[in-house]
């Protein structure tokens, strides 16, 4: 099977997000969780927007032994040997960051397509010539700029010593065969010998199926973000990819070195270190992910978890939980009088669901330690305390 590296950018583009911010210290810490997962790349900021950035650059790239670092750097000169004298050239991917589009041309930068293919691959050459063991063009709002724009971009950054072309949907605005048929053009511009990255965000909730038509058509690295934090409605989720590559890794011919075991650890690192709200409904991390309520699925899953779980938990770190509310039916009291090895009592069964089951609502649902005690307590009740 092809392996593809994992490219790790939840402390760049997660943490500048809003509310996401961390000290040179927290963004260590979790580099040094991240890469035991096995990730590939992990990029540590931008060194040049700030003395914290410059600072977690240096850390980090003094305590990786694995992964590499990457920094992103504007087509500025100045931006890369900032970036290199803190990260050093060795083990280092130096990701220079060009206008792709003809819309951030005319509004965000107001300069011309000569003036953004001249400025880019100067500064390329100019990483080059400062040691740069690994230059990226990385092609900001790529899913919306015009061929001519993208192939001149491509073609003179790979002369002038890029080996990489970071694509990014940098609005979230592709749909899956589009950003596959750019990833495939753009193969067919560069070639074999160089790398092609994605970088898709979630405006759309396509990121994901993004990421993995790139991969389809021909990439050879992605990112993604713990959590799939970052900008807006955030980037492609790292833990969602893996998952895919773990149940249809064979059938895409994909795989990673990435330990899917650690995810979740990493996850709860990540929360404590942000204040990150943990959600119910999110695949993988998500508070439900592993976890029912509802009667069906619990009288399925009692008898073979295999029914309702493609997922294992155990995988990904994670417990499965039957949680029991008004729509949990009385299977799962059945189940738990098993369990503790109590002769089934209906009339108690019936007792303790429509006392304490059968009106609960929202998130006010009980575990089955708690419906262990219920059922103690009820059956003291029942023989006047004599069980």
């Amino acid at each position: 099977m092809r392996r593809i590296s994992i490219f790790d950018t939840t402390l760049r583009d997660g943490e500048q997000a809003p509310g996401n911010a961390m000290t040179p210290e927290q963004k260590l810490d979790l580099a040094l969780v991240i890469e035991a997962l096995g990730v590939d790349v992990i990029e540590t900021g931008m060194p040049s927007s700030s003395a914290s950035d410059y600072a977690a650059t240096k850390l980090i790239s003094q305590e990786m032994t694995s992964a590499r670092i990457a920094t992103l750097c504007r087509a500025v000169r100045t931006d890369v040997e900032q970036a290199l004298e803190a990260g050093g050239t060795a083990r280092h991917q130096i990701q220079i960051l060009a206008t792709g589009s003809e819309t951030h041309l005319r509004h965000k930068r107001g300069i011309t397509r000569a003036d953004a293919v001249r400025e880019t691959v100067d500064t390329i050459a100019h990483a080059k010539k400062m040691g740069a063991e690994s230059v990226v063009l990385g092609i900001e709002d790529a899913t919306r700029g015009s061929d001519s724009l993208l192939r001149e971009l491509v073609a003179e950054s790979v002369a002038a010593g890029a080996d990489n072309i970071g694509v990014a949907d940098t609005t979230g605005c592709a749909l899956p065969h589009e950003y596959g048929e750019l990833i495939s053009r753009i193969r067919s511009w560069v070639g074999p010998d160089i790398k092609i990255s994605t970088h898709c965000h979630e405006d759309l909730g396509l990121s994901l199926a993004n990421t993995l038509a790139g991969i389809a058509a021909g990439a050879d690295e992605v990112q993604t973000t713990l959590a799939g934090i970052g900008e807006r409605a955030g980037n492609a989720a790292l833990e969602e990819l893996i998952a895919v590559l773990v149940y249809k890794g064979k059938e895409i011919g994909i795989t990673s070195q990435v330990r899917p075991e650690g995810l979740q650890s990493a996850f709860e690192l990540l929360r404590r270190t942000i204040d990150l709200p943990l959600p119910r409904n999110k695949a993988i991390f998500g508070a439900n992910a592993f976890g029912t309520q509802a009667g069906i699925h619990q009288a399925g899953m009692l008898r073979a978890p295999i029914t309702y779980e493609y997922v294992e938990p155990s995988r990904f770190g994670r417990e499965r939980s039957m949680l029991v509310g008004r729509h949990s039916g009385r299977a799962v009291l059945r189940h738990v009088m098993e369990k503790m090895g109590l002769e089934l009592n209906e009339a108690l069964i019936d007792v303790v669901y429509e006392k304490h089951v059968a009106n609960r609502t929202g998130g006010n649902c009980l575990d089955l330690p708690a419906v262990r005690e219920l059922i103690l307590d009820q059956r003291a009740v029942i023989t006047g305390g004599i069980v």
